[in-house]
């Protein structure tokens, strides 16, 4: 989980500026990981379940900004690993409910809303800061081999609405669903290099290009010694059926042209082909040479 903590401590730092910024991030952060619970008489609790303390402590700013009084509680995780959550707890109130509705969060009667209304992505930076709330609250980066990012939906209309606000940034999230859950992803450096470039990720995103960069180096520097070594097993193996074969001819009865190459060939044991050829008066090509130890390996087989 190292990268996905990475990307919430750099969005983290982000400070949004203008309100309605601040409004379009709350907006991500709890269409994603958000829930209301009904008290009665149309009174609405909000709490927010997030994995990171960093990202508690950025709701409960962006709201304390806005006017709005939270709580942040703790309980451990009913999995194996007993993991800490994190849950932010926005009291049902005349300013809670006037900024969770102009964040697109709840409607006029305070209902959760499956998706904002348009007028909180409106303007671009607005959608980036929405994208950004979203991987705050439920996203995931996994790498730098095979990299996969992911935000977690409840519903489907939510990760289709995802994919749209990146493809109005310059990226692309495709959409999955499953039987609990959907997921807006993308794979790929260049894919998830988009989008988290549109949220505000830039340092993350050149750190996975150095990486890419790097295994691809040691990919090839791995492919060419590989290649080395084979080339050096194939020649090995060459020169000792030449040595064997020529251990069995009579050299002084070759002819001069098979009686050369015999000599450089004995005295010269690990050399490669090529090297024989230049070291032969005058020089050969590679293939020549070739051709004359060939001949030498035919007359020891025809002794046979």
């Amino acid at each position: 989980m190292a990268l996905s903590d990475d990307l919430r401590e750099e969005l983290a730092a982000i400070s949004p500026t203008d309100a309605c910024d601040r409004l379009a991030e709350l907006s991500g952060l709890f269409h994603v990981a958000g829930r209301a619970h009904l008290r009665g008489r149309g009174s609405v609790d909000v709490h927010l379940d997030v994995s990171s303390s960093t990202v508690a402590r950025r709701a409960f700013a962006l709201l304390r900004a806005c006017g709005v009084r939270s709580e942040i509680r703790t309980y451990p995780r009913r999995a194996f690993d007993r993991a800490t959550r994190y849950q932010l707890h926005v009291e049902g109130s005349e300013d809670a409910y006037s900024t969770l509705h102009q964040a697109g969060v709840l409607d006029r009667s305070h209902r959760p809303l499956g998706r904002p209304p348009t007028r909180v992505v409106a303007r671009r930076c607005c959608a980036a800061a929405y994208l950004r709330g979203a991987l705050l609250g439920s996203g995931t980066l996994s790498g730098p081999r095979d990299p996969h990012l992911e935000i977690r939906t409840a519903e489907a209309d939510g990760a289709r609405f995802l994919a749209g606000i990146a493809a109005r940034l310059g990226g692309e999230l495709h959409v999955q669903e499953r039987s609990s859950h959907s997921t807006a992803y993308a794979k790929g450096i260049e894919a998830i290099a988009d989008v988290l470039v549109a949220a505000g990720a830039i340092d993350l995103v050149l750190g996975l290009e150095e990486q890419a960069v790097l295994a691809a180096t040691r990919g090839d520097a791995n492919r060419l010694a590989n290649a080395d070594h084979a080339n050096l097993v194939r020649t090995g193996r060459a020169a000792h059926a030449q040595l064997e074969a020529l251990h069995r001819l009579d050299l002084d009865g070759l002819p001069d042209d098979l009686h050369e190459i015999a000599l450089l060939r004995l005295r010269h044991p690990t050399a490669s082909t090529a090297e024989l050829a230049r070291r032969c008066k005058p020089g050969l090509s590679k293939s020549a040479a070739y051709r004359r130890l060939r001949r030498l390996q035919e007359l020891s087989q025809s002794l046979n």
